[in-house]
């Protein structure tokens, strides 16, 4: 590598050393929460790098203990009696996997519930477990943390709506500020007399009441909750998108309003087989969607983005030391997952700083993404050689990773397909492909070539494996190797660093010093 990169690209690069092995982080291996809402009660166990954990265990159960609770003031009988069962079969599973404990929360419905109180005590006379029953604004400061672990730099409104309540939550700099609730949860319309028309007017009537509150939020509107990712499979399944992953899925909204005019004119068991989405809670969308179009009708955001985080992400986050919730989730997953799954540990550094030269301009949202990729290029190797580059493409795609645009997954997908297969043309993701434009899909492919030439220059962690340099003006590309490299330069490496000077439409000059 150049004297120039070297001076711009630290030791461990821009994104510091890795944390997973740290103390504080090796604590926050596997946590286990338990969120009891209005609608489900669900439990998810995290483990894995902790500042992006991957879902060890993640089970739901659809209660809907706040069924009626406007018209009895108390919690659902038969909701009760199923949120007791599910509560006691995660407490058995988390003492078969010798969990430290459970964090057991519970929102809108067991708060304000005249049985409430005697739901919380029978739940820790009976079952051991002590749960921890939340307000409104406290629901949603742990719901915009939850935002917070996946997009570390995130800004706008969080809006989270369960089954009883709706919150707001405004985010920017890191940090959680004014933040409401409101009853405008699905259950509560529900019990709305009128109709739909006087249901639309209650909720106008609580959106401009909320909108005084929070004042203009007119950035992002992060959209958190069961009910919003079913709509959001509905406007997938309108748009005929090719990606199926929710966490990261963005809609306008204009799209917003094509997709109620979509579901409102439908045949609702027809749309909610195709689109995947269960019978309970489809039948809660057409109040979600009432609640939606009046919210960005208030609010005027300029997009809109779904997210997987929330309440339980939160709850993390809230035990995270400061200098784990500042680092970049991307980069930490996949430095934890080439810890485990790479055949060499520690190669994917390297690899990154070998192929930067030909990213010198890059912006610093680029170079997340390459050094993602780099760190990732081995972790598929189990794979049958036939299908390893479809494996690497698809587990990265969809995989539960924060901090990641859908175009941006393709980046990495498209790169590591490179990886392994020259070529792309003929396979089962080209839907997928439209999502970066032509120069990313360039991009990505100079990218995955430049590591499928370096996986070649594989050699002791301390030993240098040569540098590559990249003159665009001159359509010039160097590489120069170390004497002892020379025999790592066979016919095979030959072939791939001419197929990736093929795809920066350049020379190849090599100088094997010593």
């Amino acid at each position: 590598m150049d004297q120039t990169v070297e001076t711009e690209i630290p030791d461990w690069g821009p994104f510091q050393r890795p944390l997973f092995d740290d103390p504080e982080a090796r604590a926050l291996s596997r946590v286990g929460v338990v969120d009891v809402g209005s609608n489900s009660v669900r439990m998810v166990i995290f483990d894995g790098a902790a500042r992006s954990p991957a879902y060890f265990y993640n089970e739901k159960v659809m209660c809907e203990l706040g069924a009626g609770l406007s018209e009895t003031g108390r919690l659902n009988p038969r909701g009760r009696d199923r949120a007791l069962s599910a509560l006691r079969r995660f407490q058995r599973l988390a003492d078969d996997l010798d969990l430290p404990g459970l964090h057991v929360v519970a929102t809108a419905a067991v708060r304000e519930a005249k049985d409430g109180p005697d739901f919380c005590r029978e739940v820790e006379s009976e079952i051991g477990l002590t749960v921890s029953v939340i307000d409104g604004g406290e629901e949603a400061r742990l719901s915009a943390q939850g935002v917070l672990l996946g997009w570390p730099g995130a800004y706008g409104l969080i809006c989270d709506i369960g089954g009883s309540s709706m919150e707001l939550a405004e985010i920017g700099d890191g940090d959680v500020g004014r933040r409401v609730t409101s009853a405008l949860g699905p259950l509560k319309l529900r019990d709305i007399k009128g109709g739909r028309r006087a249901r639309k007017a209650h909720i106008k009537s609580t959106m401009e009441d909320l909108r005084d509150q929070m004042g203009p939020q007119r950035d992002r509107l992060f959209l958190v909750g069961g009910s919003w990712r079913a709509f959001a499979r509905l406007d997938m399944l309108r748009r005929g998108y090719p990606l199926n992953v929710l966490h990261e899925y963005r809609m306008t909204t204009r799209q917003v309003r094509e997709t109620i005019k979509f579901i409102e004119k439908g045949d609702p068991e027809k749309m909610r087989s195709q689109a995947g989405v269960s019978s309970s809670r489809m039948a809660l969308i057409p109040y979600a969607m009432d609640v939606l179009a009046r919210l960005i009708r208030t609010f005027k955001p300029k997009d809109i983005a779904i997210s997987s985080y929330g309440i339980r992400e939160g709850l993390l986050y809230e035990q995270m030391p400061q200098n784990l919730r500042d680092r970049d989730p991307l980069i930490e997953a996949s430095r934890f997952s080439e810890a485990k799954d790479a055949r060499l540990p520690g190669f994917g550094k390297h690899l990154y700083d070998f192929v930067m030269p030909l990213f010198k301009s890059a912006p610093l949202a680029r170079v997340r993404l390459i050094q993602a990729a780099c760190l990732l290029h081995d972790v598929s190797w189990r794979a049958h050689p036939d299908y390893r580059a479809e494996v690497c493409f698809d587990n990265v795609t969809r995989a539960n990773l924060g901090g990641l645009k859908h175009s941006e997954r393709i980046f990495i997908g498209l790169a590591l397909q490179h990886r392994y297969r020259n070529k792309r043309e003929g396979n089962r993701f080209a839907p997928l492909y439209e999502l970066l434009d032509e120069k990313d899909q360039k991009q990505a492919e100079i990218l995955g070539k430049a590591m499928r030439f370096g996986a070649m220059l594989w050699m002791q962690s301390d030993a240098p494996m040569g540098n590559l340099r990249f003159f665009p003006k001159k359509r010039l590309l160097e590489l120069r190797l170390p004497a002892n490299a020379r025999p790592l330069f066979n016919e095979v490496a030959e072939a791939r660093l001419n197929s990736l000077a093929n795809a920066l439409k350049s020379e190849v000059h090599v100088v094997i010093k010593g």
